[in-house]
C-alpha cells in the first residue's frame, strides 16, 4: 500500500489563522492563544499530556488518539521546531518539548540553515534543506512503511499543498478569530479542486474539516 502524506489535528481560527504573529520563544504561537484552539483535544481522555482522569469520549477523542496511528515519521517547518531566524546562534536549543518530545519517530526539519541531528527519547530531529519531494522522499524512506505526518504549521503545509503531495488532511476550525498571523487558507473551498470534503461539527465547539485527495 502507497504511505501517505497526512496532516493531523491542524487547528486554525475560524478566519484561516494556524499560528499569530511576533512569536518568541515564550510564545511559540506569537499572539495567538493556543488554549483557544487546542481546548478540544486538551479535554479529551486520550490527550496524551493528561494527568487527571475522565475526558470527553466521541469524535473529538477519536481523532485525538488517531494522531498516532501509523505514523512512522513526521515533516515540520522551523518555526514548530523553534523561535529562531537565520543561521543557528545555539545548539544547546532542541525544541519546546523537553527530554520526551511526543513525536517517537524520525522528525525532518525543513530550514536553509542545516545542524546535527540529535535524539531524545525515541525521536531523532533532522534538520533537512530540500524541495518537499525530496524530503518527503527521505522521510518515507525513514518512515519504514508507514504513513508520513506533515506537522506544519501553515507555511509548510501550503508548500506541501503547492507541490501537490498531501494525500489527506485534518483541520479542526476553532470558534475564535484572530485577524493577523500565519494563514492555512481564506477559505477551506480552496483544495476543493482536488480533495473530497466533508464537515463535521463537535459538541466541542470546533468544526472538523477531513480532505481526502480525489
Amino acid at each position: 500500500m502507497a504511505q501517505l502524506l497526512r496532516v493531523q489535528n491542524f487547528n486554525v481560527s475560524s478566519d484561516g489563522i494556524g499560528a499569530g504573529e511576533d512569536q518568541t520563544l515564550e510564545s511559540p504561537f506569537g499572539h495567538a492563544d493556543p488554549g483557544k484552539l487546542f481546548a478540544w483535544a486538551g479535554a479529551t481522555a486520550s490527550w496524551p499530556m493528561r494527568t487527571d482522569p475522565g475526558g470527553s469520549r466521541g469524535l473529538d477523542d477519536y481523532l485525538t488518539r488517531d494522531y498516532a496511528r501509523n505514523i512512522g515519521a513526521e515533516i515540520m517547518g522551523r518555526n514548530k521546531f523553534g523561535p529562531q531566524r537565520g543561521p543557528w546562534q545555539d545548539h544547546e536549543w532542541q525544541g519546546w518539548w523537553g527530554d520526551e518530545p511526543p513525536f517517537r519517530t524520525p522528525v525532518f526539519v525543513l530550514t536553509h540553515h542545516k545542524r546535527p541531528s540529535f535524539t531524545l527519547s525515541d525521536t531523532t530531529f533532522h534538520f533537512v534543506d530540500g524541495d518537499p519531494a525530496t524530503v518527503l522522499d527521505q522521510a518515507r524512506e525513514a518512515a519504514q512503511g508507514k504513513d508520513v505526518r506533515l506537522g506544519g504549521g501553515a507555511t509548510t503545509i501550503r508548500q506541501f499543498l503547492d507541490a501537490d503531495l498531501v494525500d489527506t488532511l485534518h483541520v479542526a476550525v476553532s470558534p475564535v478569530k484572530f485577524g493577523t498571523g500565519v494563514r492555512l487558507w481564506d477559505s477551506p473551498d480552496e483544495l476543493l479542486d482536488r480533495f473530497h470534503l466533508d464537515v463535521v461539527p463537535s459538541a466541542s465547539g470546533v468544526t472538523h474539516h477531513l480532505f481526502w485527495r480525489k
